[in-house]
């Protein structure tokens, strides 16, 4: 329902009867729901104001579960590995659909702000366009986020350099130019 209703973090949620009315649940479960989403951090609950939706970027939900799905060295490459995977393949998608406007969009951002990796690859999802690969990247970035690993930052050339290759349209070197930006052997 959120999502469907585009509600982001801030947005006041309906009340108790009204999501029971909406959901067509009874108020107990709706109760009971709203507590559990408040106990993970997902709303906040202010006396006299209502519910809210909170910015659970910074949430202990993915390190809680981290602790979980992330037990052993195995679950830890295979967030890193998919990771990547999924970076391609957007990379790949976005190539497919570039346009010289976008290009030149992309050249422009690149330029003129100060941007980290994950901003850098949420571009990338935007052009490509394909919601289910941002979705899942999304996650695997926060899990990727809490292994804290030490990765040496790309430069602002290899980005460049990667988004160049996207203009070119050949899988191969928009490969060679991500296991540069990434460190990636090429073997």
């Amino acid at each position: 329902m959120i999502e469907k209703d585009g509600m982001k973090a801030g947005d006041k949620i309906p009340s108790e009867r009204e999501l029971s009315e909406r959901l067509n649940a009874g108020r107990s479960s709706v109760r009971e729901a709203l507590r559990a989403l408040e106990l993970l951090g997902l709303i906040e609950t202010r006396r006299g104001e209502g519910t809210f939706i909170r910015d659970f970027r910074g949430n202990q939900l993915v390190q809680l579960l981290s602790t979980f799905i992330l037990q052993d060295e195995k679950a830890k490459n295979d967030v890193i590995e998919t990771k990547y995977m999924i970076e391609v393949d957007c990379l790949y998608l976005a190539a497919d659909k570039f346009q010289k406007e976008e290009f030149e969009r992309l050249q422009i951002w690149i330029e003129e702000h100060h941007f980290d990796d994950e901003e850098f690859f949420k571009k990338i999802a935007e052009i490509a366009d394909n919601h289910l690969f941002y979705r899942i990247w999304n996650i695997l970035n926060d899990y990727y986020n809490s292994l804290q690993l030490q990765v040496l930052p790309a430069e602002k050339a290899e980005y460049r350099m990667l988004a160049e290759s996207l203009a070119s349209q050949k899988k191969e070197l928009i490969l060679e130019k991500y296991r540069a930006l990434r460190k990636l052997s090429t073997n």
